[in-house]
């Protein structure tokens, strides 16, 4: 039985969901959104924190100021919390509303970004935001997720090698694109592996990430609107670009079979078996990364009036994936009879069979 004291030190590391049976393509994902902070982005933000606490960068009297679109700003609440650091993150409209609270609940602040940017997007707006802070007050400590190295070598330290134990034969693994910090640092490693990984970059239409014109896009975790600074495509052997509708469609597909994750996931998930679907799969092992799990998405892509008014009213209904949708097959379900008049317990019992409850 684990015992932990600081809440960063607990992640389930060795977790994988075989996707065959609602898929009908041999896929592997590797579940990494069971820890405290609920996403893969606990590994870069430990990283960096513990990082610029060696170097002297973060003290007692620093102030953590991050851009995030969610989950690393929940990640670094929960480690400020823990360290007794103050932590700003800056985010944007986008950010959903379950992530805000959170960071809020563990003490940190939040400041919502509305207003685009100067050609960068919403993501350029909280970035010259962060600057600003930072030329104002010596305090400001901005770790820069995205210029980080600490963000790739945490999963060169960590993700990629506990894929590599699980599956010595590993011929293929697609990961999300965002920061690319997962990316870049599984992709290095197993560049240097006993044998050859193609590795396949999963990005939502709409980011610039590996060219093309930036677009509208919704749902938070993937992509980016200004190139990605950690990014070598050397590394890369393939992108694949996803519609957000096919990330929704995904994470419904897999709602329905009691797997609730994060629209992140439904993106991978979606770009993979897109690929697997295109290419001789007889053989092959492939795994991917589910970054995060899907309670954080209850008032978004669960959420069906916030589905249909971004991509059409028939949306969930072209496949099936309106979970609540009767089969002919199921049975009725009839309102509860009105309660009868006589009370069957008296008065005085009624407070202890409330309590057997």
């Amino acid at each position: 039985m684990p015992v932990i004291s600081v809440p960063y030190a607990f992640n389930e590391e060795e977790l994988y969901v075989d996707l065959e049976a609602i898929f009908g393509q041999s896929l592997f994902l590797k579940c990494e959104g069971l820890n405290f902070a609920g996403s893969i982005k606990l590994k870069a933000a430990t990283e960096m924190v513990e990082a610029a606490e060696r170097e002297g960068v973060l003290t007692p009297e620093s102030v953590l100021v991050e851009s995030s679109s969610g989950n690393l700003g929940v990640a670094l609440s929960m480690i400020a919390a823990s360290k007794g650091y103050r932590f700003l993150c800056v985010t944007d409209s986008r950010c959903n509303l379950s992530t805000r609270l959170m960071m809020e609940a563990l003490g940190s602040q939040v400041h919502v970004v509305a207003d685009d940017g100067a050609g960068g997007g919403l993501l350029g707006a909280r970035l010259d935001y962060v600057r600003d802070l930072c030329a104002s007050d010596g305090r400001w400590v901005w770790l820069s997720q995205y210029t980080n190295p600490g963000n790739w070598q945490a999963h060169y330290r960590t993700t990629a090698p506990a894929i590599a134990r699980w599956f010595p034969h590993l011929d293929v693994l697609f990961i999300g694109a965002g920061t690319t910090g997962t990316l870049m640092g599984c992709a290095r490693y197993f560049r240097q592996w006993h044998r050859p990984v193609q590795i396949v970059a999963v990005d939502s239409v709409g980011s610039v990430t590996f060219g093309g014109a930036p677009g509208r896009r919704m749902i938070p975790g993937l992509g980016m609107s200004v190139p990605p600074p950690l990014l070598d495509e050397s590394f890369v052997d393939e992108a694949v670009r996803v519609p957000e509708a096919d990330t929704v469609r995904a994470c419904h597909q897999l709602a329905r079979h009691g797997f609730l994750f994060g629209g992140s996931t439904g993106t991978v998930v979606s770009g993979a078996m897109d690929w697997l679907s295109r290419h001789d799969t007889r053989g092959l092992t492939a795994v991917a990364i589910a970054p995060d799990l899907g309670e954080r998405y209850l008032d978004t892509i669960y959420q069906a009036n916030w589905v249909q008014d971004l991509y059409g009213e028939d949306m969930l209904d072209s496949d099936g994936a309106s979970g609540g949708a009767a089969s002919a097959h199921s049975p009725e379900i009839r309102p509860a009879p009105p309660r009868r008049a006589e009370d069957p317990y008296p008065r005085h019992q009624r407070k202890e069979q409330a309590g057997d409850i």
